[in-house]
């Protein structure tokens, strides 16, 4: 769950970028410049690297929304699902990433597991949509929304990629160490339940 320090800092970051998108002087982008730097200070206190926040937070212009991202789960004969090493910290999740503009969060789920795993996928069913700020995430600087995808293998041989390092199938009762900034344990373990019920209704929040 989200802290409300980090709740606050998402909501003046997202004041200060909607602000300097429409602000229509320029003593009024200074205070949300002032506000983007107050909310990077506060992200890192103390002693933390202001610079790389603040460099964070600038890249993000336009109107203010939660970023999204697509995890697929997807699952062999014997029941195990696909998981990938991140290169970014060495630990394990479900292949995904980013969705993309010009992306449908389908196809942007397909293209990932490619990408990453060497796998050809096809989506079938939208499991969950999640906010990370209501789950056990570590602490990030942007306000992101989670949606994991059960995916059926096409096709394919497995491949590493510029993202992932190792290429796996794990049993509900062997997962490996997790990258929970990425997805966490059970969200994961969720996976197993739509798979098994293709049924259920999807989950959110």
């Amino acid at each position: 769950m989200t802290s409300p320090l980090l709740d606050w800092i998402w909501r003046l970051q997202a004041i200060a970028q909607s602000g300097l998108t429409y602000a229509p002087g320029e003593y009024d982008r200074q205070r949300y410049e002032q506000i983007r730097a107050l909310a990077a200070e506060m992200a890192t206190h103390p002693g933390g690297d202001v610079e790389s926040v603040r460099s964070v937070f600038s890249s993000m212009t336009g109107y203010a929304t939660p970023l999204i991202i697509c995890r697929a789960a997807v699952f062999d004969g014997e029941d195990r699902i696909l998981m990938v090493r991140e290169t970014a910290d060495g630990r394990w999740t479900l292949p995904g990433g980013w969705i993309d503009v010009g992306d449908s969060p389908s196809g942007a789920t397909e293209r990932e597991v490619l990408e990453e795993t060497g796998y050809r996928v096809s989506v079938s069913k939208l499991a969950a949509v999640f906010d990370k700020r209501k789950h056990a995430h570590p602490p990030a600087p942007h306000h992101a929304y989670l949606m994991f995808f059960i995916a059926h293998l096409q096709g394919g041989s497995p491949a590493t990629s510029i993202e992932t390092s190792e290429i796996g199938w794990f049993g509900a009762d062997e997962l490996p160490e997790l990258s929970t900034g990425r997805a966490t344990r059970p969200q994961i373990m969720r996976m197993w339940d739509h798979h098994r019920d293709p049924a259920l209704a999807t989950d959110f929040d």
